[in-house]
Order: C-alpha cells, then structure tokens, then sequence
C-alpha cells in the first residue's frame, strides 16, 4: 500500500472522530435577545410571521390571544403547560379522541359532577372507556342531567 494511500485510509478513519470530537463540545452559551444580530432576530420570527400571515383573522385572534396568556403565566406555569403539551404530542389518537370528548363532556358541569365524572372515567376500563366515547363523541355538547 502506497503512502498516499495509507494516509487517504488513515484521514478517512479519523474522520467520524474528528465529527464526534467536535460536536460533543460544549456549545458556547448563546446571548440574550437584546445581543442578537438583525439576522438571527429574523431568522427566529420568519416562521411565526409566515403562520400569522397564512392564518385567517379568527386565528390570528387566537394566536395573540394565547401568546398574552403565555406572557402572564408564572415560570412554573409554563412548566406545567409545555409538561402538558409534550403528553399530548406524544398521546395515541385513540387517547387523544378520548380526552377531548372527556373534556367537552365535563368543562360545562359544577364542579363536583366534574369530579365524580372523573373519578368515574378513572375507574372504567379501556373497554368501557371507548363505549363512553362513542356515546359521548367529542363535539356532543353534555346532556343535563335530570335530579
């Protein structure tokens, strides 16, 4: 094997290192808003600016409605809310169907019978839980109960 080659396979293997070397570094922290260039500051609003601009009025009231609530939100709030935000990403559809028409069903209802209602919806079993649902499809404004 040539020199030349040895040193091509030599490079080649120590390449990946290199890479891994490199991204394993600890980043530097990055500045605050205020020390951002004109680009960066851009580059970070492109994307909300393009969903504002594609979204229709009503949405727009939505979107600006939810960033004010975000804003008076306390840090442990905010946890709580991106806690809760991950588990629905992360949630099957199945769960996800059984969660909205849980909660149309019972966001209406005092607080106690929301409560009991929970309770209830905790002790059913998966079973009994899709049977609910498809009695109670989400959309389906709760019915009063009668005393």
């Amino acid at each position: 094997m040539s020199s030349r080659t040895l040193l091509l396979v030599l490079v080649l293997a120590t390449a990946p290192l290199a890479a891994f070397a490199q991204s394993s570094a600890p980043a530097a922290p990055l500045p605050s808003w205020e020390q951002l260039t004109p680009a960066q500051r851009e580059l970070l609003l492109a994307p909300v600016r393009e969903r504002w601009n594609d979204s229709p009025p009503g949405k727009r009231q939505h979107m600006l409605e939810h960033a004010q609530r975000w804003q008076a939100m306390t840090p442990e709030q905010r946890r709580h809310a991106r806690h809760g935000m991950k588990r629905w990403r992360d949630m099957p559809p199945e769960k996800r169907e059984q969660a909205r028409a849980l909660f149309e069903h019972t966001r209406g209802l005092p607080e106690a019978e929301r409560k009991a209602m929970i309770a209830r919806w905790k002790a059913m079993t998966p079973e009994q839980r899709k049977a609910w649902v498809e009695a109670h499809p989400p959309g389906d404004p709760p019915q009063p109960r009668s005393p």
